[in-house]
């Protein structure tokens, strides 16, 4: 299993970025919101794979990050999508926003992507609502080590808060939106995030 690619970016074709890895190029299937924001041809990346065998070939499925691969595996686990369906649903909805969807019960938001029909659609978020969490849409992955810290204490304000909003009657996800909404600075306060999103919620 190749868990990840670290190399230089070769070309770009219409649905692949080839990526040099020693001498070797390899071939990796992305969607097309992913393959934007990679970076220029000579430049190094890293792409967290996903290896799909079939009876007459071997395809490469590549994610920006660890949290985008994890969704796209839980997604090809539902009967009736496929490794082109679950890029194309990350193509239109991130993890989180996959997330809210999900806990919503919206239908309509996962039918946006292309090949997804409304029985698909509801059976996606039938076999998914007890693996996509409420939880793990607040955890934020900092981009640099200085600013892990930070992270994980806007993520334990964040998830007191939702809490806190759920205790008072709201859903669960309206919550977290609600509170992901809210822009923390350093240091504030449980008490001061609710007043915020309690007047975003009004």
């Amino acid at each position: 299993m190749i868990s990840y690619l670290r190399g230089t970016v070769a070309a770009f074709e219409e649905d692949k970025v080839i990526v040099d890895v020693g001498g070797v190029g390899y071939g990796v299937y992305m969607s097309g919101q992913a393959m934007g924001k990679l970076p220029a041809v000579g430049r190094e990346v890293k792409l967290h794979t996903y290896l799909n065998v079939k009876e007459d070939a071997m395809q490469l499925y590549g994610f920006l990050t660890r949290d985008d691969l994890t969704v796209f595996k839980l997604l090809i686990g539902v009967n009736g999508i496929g490794p082109k369906g679950g890029l194309g649903v990350l193509a239109v909805l991130s993890p989180d926003d996959l997330r809210f969807a999900v806990l919503a019960g919206d239908v309509k938001a996962i039918c946006a992507a292309p090949g997804i029909g409304k029985k698909t659609a509801e059976k996606l978020i039938l076999e998914l609502r007890d693996k996509l969490k409420l939880e793990d849409a607040l955890e934020h992955i900092a981009a640099d080590p200085g600013a892990a810290e930070g992270a994980a204490y806007h993520s334990e304000v964040q998830g007191e808060a939702v809490q806190a909003l759920v205790a008072l009657g709201y859903g669960s996800t309206e919550a977290l939106r609600a509170v992901k909404q809210v822009d923390i600075g350093e240091a504030m306060e449980v008490e001061e995030v609710l007043k915020l999103a309690l007047k975003g919620l009004s």
